[in-house]
């Protein structure tokens, strides 16, 4: 069963951006390539429970193992050691990337407290967006009882737009909900 963000971008999408921005190759029309789910632990240095809680949860969130991301060198202001880990990342590809983008537009986001829509302001010029969330607690996975501090997440949504405007126009087609 085929996914119904990537069915709707075969379907709908490539044809509506084809128009939009008169490409003359089907092959410039923006897609999405990665989502790249990080989370920083700089706690987990000193609390080895915070690291396994963070796996625990971003597996839940992502449907996928995170890999640990250690310390490249010391920094003793910080307590860090060479190696030590200090956060989580996990890189989504494919269906597991339709299935995270469907759930955090249609479930995650408008459970945020006073939502109005994200920011256009985060993207980064080559049509890349990047989103900041303070708390893990608006993914239906999560339940209340269960974590011992809520800490956020950054989400990064590659795609192979040249512009930030033709960025734009793709996430807002799949349904994110942008204020303008």
């Amino acid at each position: 069963m085929e996914n119904s963000l990537k069915q709707l971008y075969k379907n709908k999408i490539c044809h509506e951006l084809l128009q939009e921005f008169n490409y003359s190759n089907i092959h410039e029309i923006p897609k999405l390539i990665k989502i790249t789910v990080n989370r920083g632990l700089g706690e987990a240095a000193q609390n080895a429970k915070a690291l396994d809680n963070s796996i625990k949860e971003i597996t839940l969130i992502t449907g996928q193992k995170p890999i640990i991301t250690q310390a490249k060198k010391s920094i003793a202001g910080f307590k860090i050691r060479d190696d030590m880990p200090i956060g989580l990342m996990v890189t989504l590809r494919k269906d597991k990337m339709y299935n995270f983008l469907n759930k955090l537009i249609h479930l995650s986001l408008p459970r945020i407290r006073d939502f109005r829509g994200i920011s256009i302001k985060h993207f980064d010029g080559r049509g890349n967006y990047n989103l900041g969330l303070k708390e893990q607690l608006i993914f239906p996975e999560i339940e209340y009882d269960s974590i011992d501090k809520t800490r956020g997440m950054d989400i990064n949504i590659v795609t192979t737009a040249k512009n930030d405007l033709e960025s734009l126009a793709l996430l807002k087609k799949f349904g994110m909900p942008f204020n303008d």
